[in-house]
């Protein structure tokens, strides 16, 4: 099946050097063999090209241009910001108390005898690491996403993002347009945070499952290890995490892909409405 196909077009691209249009074995066009673009092959791997004419391809390698968000959008941001702002709130609730001297010396002094005060710790504990997915069917969720990514940008003062693109992989990118030449190691970005973050993935966990648990699943590039590693890497380090997901809930039980990734972040996902935001900062917190 698919391990085959990817095993061929390894040989296929060592031995071609030039455009082939119509054949049945190189990687071209219009042909009959499992590679190219507007073929007719019913299983194959779309290379280049924007859209396969016969829809047969199962898997499609290409480079696409994605634009980054801009976080100054503020249409339905307020009403984000406020379902934000309770992880804050939440999180100061839970935090540890502290000694307050300078209130404690004063009421001692006014007292008479010793009158500690205390006080919950001043800092505002919440620093947030946001993996947005972009591009493909992502496209068509790019308003609600420029909205979570304006509010949280206001709202957390510690806040820090990277793209992806349907599944985490080895690398990710700070800049769209950029992408392909400026990626970050995802293991170093892992490991650059300490393990209090809360991590947020907002993507729509639509594609082929084999994108999430096949090595060389990924639409754009060979990925030596499968996605699934990778998720399974960031619940290994991060104790706080959940996925939004900017599809309809009552769509996602029709989608292989959604089940899988709904799996792998132990059914912490949770759709991008308001109600779905105010109970991932309720897990986020806890």
């Amino acid at each position: 099946g698919f391990d085959k196909l990817m095993e061929a077009l390894a040989e296929r691209m060592k031995e071609q050097k030039e455009r082939h249009e119509g054949g049945n074995k190189m990687i071209g066009t219009g042909g009959t063999s499992p590679f190219g673009a507007n073929g007719y092959h019913p299983e194959g791997i779309r290379i280049g090209q924007d859209k396969g004419r016969h829809g047969k391809a199962i898997k499609v390698w290409d480079k696409r241009e994605y634009k980054n968000l801009d976080d100054s959008v503020e249409l339905g941001t307020r009403n984000i910001k406020v379902a934000l702002r309770r992880l804050r709130k939440w999180v100061r609730e839970g935090a540890t108390e502290e000694l307050d001297m300078s209130g404690t010396i004063r009421g001692t002094a006014e007292k008479g005898y010793l009158d500690i005060h205390m006080r919950p710790e001043r800092r505002n504990k919440v620093s947030v690491l946001i993996f947005f997915d972009v591009g493909g069917s992502m496209d068509s969720h790019i308003k609600i996403c420029e909205e979570l990514f304006s509010a949280a940008r206001s709202e957390f003062k510690n806040m820090e993002f990277y793209y992806f693109h349907n599944c985490l992989y080895e690398t990710v990118w700070k800049d769209n347009r950029r992408r392909h030449a400026e990626k970050l190691n995802t293991w170093d970005v892992l490991h650059k945070f300490s393990s209090d973050y809360k991590v947020i993935f907002v993507g729509d966990a639509t594609m082929s499952p084999y994108e999430i648990t096949y090595p060389g699943g990924s639409v754009e590039h060979w990925n030596e290890e499968a996605g699934a590693v990778w998720i399974d890497r960031v619940s290994q380090i991060f104790e706080h995490m959940v996925w939004l997901n900017p599809t309809a809930e009552r769509h996602w039980q029709h989608t292989p892909s959604v089940e899988v990734m709904k799996q792998l972040v132990n059914d912490r996902m949770y759709p991008l409405t308001l109600e779905g935001l105010d109970k991932a900062m309720r897990e986020l917190a806890r």
